[in-house]
Order: structure tokens, then sequence, then C-alpha cells
């Protein structure tokens, strides 16, 4: 039986004086002279050319990158130092080719982890030997991603002497990214980054990916749940899942602390974690005043970059309401909660004047993806309202008895979403045990999801004619 909670581990004051690798003139960047005599050893014309554009190139970077580790001497650098100048090569010949250049020829990852390594080789191997490996590595990123310098420099440090020294900030589903080592090398960097920096891998494969979360409480007055709290309480309660691949495809957890939802949930997440509140909008009248006459700057000031004249409330606010909800009468605002979906523009717009209410929670939706086998989902809501509090016993079951259901039901990469999909959110909702609710139904007339068992209908679904037709004569 999985311990179901407990109390958080110490958090370790990383020193990077103590643990840099390089000096500060090893890690200068060129001057503008010397990048402009600079050359790496390969032809890349298509490449150059995304360097004359408007925007910062990541072809630029790389040959930053390149620069440097022609300077480092052989022992500061655990795989080939020309794997940049390599890298630059063969993406030029892949623009050539109209084809990718990777090959993913086996399986690599660390001792006792089924996850959080993705191997990755060069099919030219022998033009670019130092990318013949090029594995990524996923790294637990820390909730919210904040971030102390003393970490990052010393994690750059380790990626610079074990790995490319290329890292990616963060991947779509949040973990910090190193992108490109050798097979040697990946038990050494898991090793230093457990015990020296606390850090653990993230996942990949077809298992739990890392949970990420907002900012949450941290910094943002509208998060109606701990988001850190609930997504670190996962994080180390389904440690197995993370770092064992036993599922028919990956599954997502996300928590945002409001219907704002800024880590993008609904559109990526298996399953989104969604702050919410079930009693009324706060208003402040007084504010709704200040609003109207041009006292207070609406959204925050976020679009003062533009004259856009004199706030509106009735357009920009009022008839902008999804479910028509609100009314002003004079100069003050009531709004009908019964009938408020929660989009929270209303108080994005005007934040001095309108706030979450009191009783929080979360609303729990599943089943969004990016398009892999059967499109693009969004989420669908699943428990309207559920309370997060900790140890967060009620959310774990339920995720739990969904991955039941999954893991029996599911086929070979199949998304949780794509399984409700095929065999139909009322059967979805039986199988684990979860009463409908209407806040499920989009559209009632086209997918009302909520069906009559015959065991709940008086004397079945079989049905006599002449029966029927005796107690409602003409």
């Amino acid at each position: 039986m999985r311990a179901m909670f407990k109390p958080k581990v110490p958090q370790k004051e990383i020193k990077y004086e103590e643990l840099r690798i390089y000096t500060d003139e090893e890690l200068r960047n060129p001057t503008d002279e010397e990048m402009k005599n600079f050359k790496i050893k390969h032809d890349i014309p298509l490449l150059e050319q995304l360097e004359s554009g408007p925007w910062p190139s990541f072809v630029a970077d790389l040959k930053v990158e390149a620069w440097r580790r022609r300077k480092l001497a052989d022992d500061r650098m655990m795989i080939p130092r020309d794997v940049v100048e390599d890298l630059l090569g063969q993406v030029e010949l892949s623009f050539v080719h109209g084809e990718t250049h990777w090959k993913h020829g086996g399986i690599v990852g660390v001792i006792g982890y089924g996850g959080g390594v993705i191997g990755r080789y060069s099919d030219l191997p022998d033009k670019f030997p130092g990318i013949a490996h090029f594995h990524t590595i996923r790294v637990n990123q820390p909730a919210s991603k904040f971030y102390k310098t003393d970490f990052l420099r010393a994690i750059c440090d380790l990626w610079e002497f074990r790995g490319s020294g290329i890292m990616n900030l963060h991947g779509s589903t949040g973990d910090l990214i190193f992108l490109g080592t050798t097979t040697e090398q990946l038990e050494p960097i898991f090793q230093e980054m457990a015990h020296h920096l606390s850090q653990d891998l993230g996942g990949s494969g077809s298992n739990l990916r890392t949970p990420e979360c907002c900012v949450g409480r941290a910094r943002c007055e509208y998060a109606c749940y701990d988001t850190q709290d609930v997504c670190y309480e996962l994080t180390m309660h389904f440690q197995d899942e993370l770092h064992r691949p036993a599922f028919p495809y990956k599954f997502k957890f996300k928590f945002s602390g409001c219907p704002n939802d800024c880590v993008a949930s609904v559109a990526r997440a298996d399953l989104s974690v969604i702050g919410i509140w079930r009693d009324k909008i706060r208003i402040d009248q007084d504010a709704v005043r200040a609003y109207i006459k041009g006292d207070l700057i609406p959204n925050a000031g976020a679009h003062r970059g533009r004259d856009w004249g004199k706030f509106d409330i009735q357009k920009e606010v009022i008839d902008l309401c999804p479910t028509k909800c609100m009314r002003l009468e004079g100069e003050e605002l009531y709004i009908d909660d019964e009938n408020c979906v929660r989009c929270m523009h209303c108080i994005n717009v005007m934040p001095r004047a309108l706030r979450p209410g009191t009783d929080t929670g979360a609303c729990v939706m599943v089943g969004g993806k990016a398009p892999i086998l059967e499109g693009a989902q969004l989420s669908m809501v699943l428990v309207p309202f559920m309370k997060l509090e900790p140890p967060y016993d009620n959310l774990k079951e339920l995720i739990e008895k969904i991955w039941e259901v999954w893991m029996e039901e599911g086929k070979n990469r199949e998304r949780l979403g794509e399984l409700i999909q095929r065999m139909g959110l009322w059967r979805f909702l039986d199988a684990i045990g979860l009463p409908p609710a209407p806040q499920m139904v989009w559209a009632p007339r086209a997918n009302p999801y909520i069906f009559w068992k015959e065991e709940d209908v008086p004397g079945g679904f079989k049905r006599d004619i002449n029966d029927y037709r005796s107690r409602h004569a003409r």
C-alpha cells in the first residue's frame, strides 16, 4: 500500500561556488570581433539565413556555444568537442534533404528508471561523429519554475561538462530539457543531479509525465487552491508511475489556480485541475463606479500602450459575458451567479472591483491532448467542484480509479481522451463509479452523455404497445 502523505523533503541549499566547474574566463561570451572571425567546420548557408531575420536565432546561439567549446581544454569536456558543430551540420543537411537524420536505435536510461531519457542517434555517425549519440534528458522542474541563480549556474556547468551545453527551458510538458549527450554520461549526470543538486528526472514514455503548475498562491491573487502544494504532493506520491512506464501512453497532470489556466492545461493535459469557486463573485461597487468614471484603469493597465478611448463597461464587460448573466442598474453591477460560468473575463478587466468567491476548490477535467491519433481535444468536465485540502486523498483516489479503467481498456498509444471518445463518457463514468453531472453536458440535444439504465426505469425497456395504447387512448 502506497504511503498516502509524506512531509516535504527539506530543501537543500545549493551553493554555486562549491559546485562550479568552470572559471569566469572559460564561460565568457565572445566579442563581436571574435564571432565575426569564427567559422564552424561545416558550411551551413541555409541555417545562416535564419540569422538575418529580426528575431533572435538559435543558430547564432549555437555558434557561440561552438566557439566556447573550441576554447575549452580537452579535460574540460566529457563528450566530443565538435558536438555543436556537427549538430549544425546535420540540421543543414536535413534542410537540404527535406527529412530528418535522427533515428531511435534503442532504449537508454539510468538504473532503476524506465523514463526520463529519450534515446537519440544520428543516422550519419561517420559524417557527424560528434552527435553519433545525442540523448535528451528531462529534468523535473521545480513547482511554478521558481529557480535560484546558484542552482541554474550549477546545472548549466554540469551540462557543459557532461553534455552539449544546449538546454531548453522549458519543454511543453514543463521539464528543463538537456539536449545532447552520450550513453556513457547518462548515469554520471543522474548521480550528480541527485546527490549534489537534489534534482530528479522528469517523465518520458508511456508513464506519468512531469506534473506542472502555475505560480498559484505564491504570486497570484486569483488562485483558488495551493497549486504548488498539490503539484509537489502528487509528484512525490506517484513516483512509480512517473519513473516506470506501465500505461497505454503518456498521462499529464497540470494544475491551474484559476480558470485563466496559465499552464494551458485544458488544451494539453489528460487531467486538468482548475481552481474554481462555488459561491458568489465578490463585488466592490465603489470600485465599479471608479472604473465607469475612469478613475481606475481597466485590465490593470495591461492595455495602456494604445489609446483605446474611454472605458465602456457595457461594451467591454457586460456584452461580452458568455451567459449574459450581468446587468448594470445606474452605476451598480449585478451578477446572476447561478448562470456564471467562471470565465474570468469580468474579473480580468476590473480586478479592483471583482474577485473570485471565498468558497474555493477545483474543477477536475479530463481528456485534453494535442493531435496524435484522433486529433486535438480539449478537456471535458469530470468533477464540477472538489475541495482540495492536504493530503488530497479525494483527488488521488479519483486518479487511481481513472488509471485502473484506462490501463484495462486503453489501446496502445491511446490517450485518455481518445478512450473516453471511443467508449463514451457515460460508460467511462459508470466504470469509475462517478455519477453524471449537468456540467458535463455542453449541447444537450447533441451530446447528452447521460443515459438511463434498464434497472433505473420502472418496468424496464420492454414495452407492450397494446398496454400503452389502452392507457393513452384518444
